[in-house]
């Protein structure tokens, strides 16, 4: 049956015709930025959009308060915003990692979008963010799955893992509900890799999902 279908394939397949994607140059290292809108801000934001009623009371986020005030509005009673770093906004500056960094059980809302990729001891991550959430708490999540490197973060603080929903499955088995779904199809992220924008493709494109090629992986986890 081997030798049939082989010989099969040879007959009936053609050279691909590659276009402008046959470079070993991407056409953005920016992950399209330069060019539109990140592909994978589609992916994110469809995900926090499906779930902003669980974007309420009192709201960590990383590195800005920009989605939880995007999606919370009027159901915000705090926003706080993390960072290993001090800068504008951010009002805890600290590691993830670290159990003491996080205040227990005061959160009602976690959103943690494409940050657990550039820690290396992820699961400590996770453990510290159910800490912090109180009882009830949801933590909002996205993931990396077929990606780049990104230069920036590597260079401050490692870019370390891509991500599975089998494995984001496991990261969260503490959660007493948990909700895992990937986003993504070839063509999208074919797309991505070269830094194509979001807008240089279609409705139908972006949202045609195919587990097999996971582009972004979202997680909706209650304590």
């Amino acid at each position: 049956m081997l030798k049939t279908f082989r010989k099969t394939a040879k007959r009936i397949l053609r050279p691909t015709q590659w276009g402008d994607f046959r470079s070993l140059e991407p056409k953005s290292r920016h992950y399209g930025v330069d060019r539109g809108t990140a592909l994978d801000r589609h992916y994110i934001e469809s995900f926090l959009e499906a779930h902003r009623k669980d974007v309420r009371g009192v709201v960590l986020e990383v590195a800005s308060d920009a989605y939880a005030r995007r999606f919370g509005g009027d159901r915000l009673a705090k926003t706080e915003v993390i960072s290993i770093v001090q800068g504008e906004g951010v009002t805890i500056v600290g590691d993830l990692t670290d159990p003491a960094t996080l205040p227990k059980e005061t959160f009602d809302c976690i959103i943690l979008t494409q940050t657990l990729c550039f820690i290396y001891d992820a699961r400590a991550a996770i453990a510290n963010c159910h800490a912090a959430l109180k009882p009830g708490g949801v933590l909002l999540m996205t993931n990396p799955g077929i990606c780049q490197i990104s230069s920036f973060d590597d260079t401050l603080t490692g870019d370390y893992w891509r991500f599975t929903t089998a494995s984001v499955e496991k990261l969260l088995g503490a959660f007493s509900e948990v909700q895992v779904r990937s986003y993504g199809n070839v063509l999208a992220a074919t797309a991505y890799l070269h830094g194509i924008a979001k807008e240089e493709l279609s409705s139908e494109e972006l949202d045609h999902d195919d587990r097999e090629y996971q582009l972004i992986i979202a997680a909706r986890a209650v304590k």
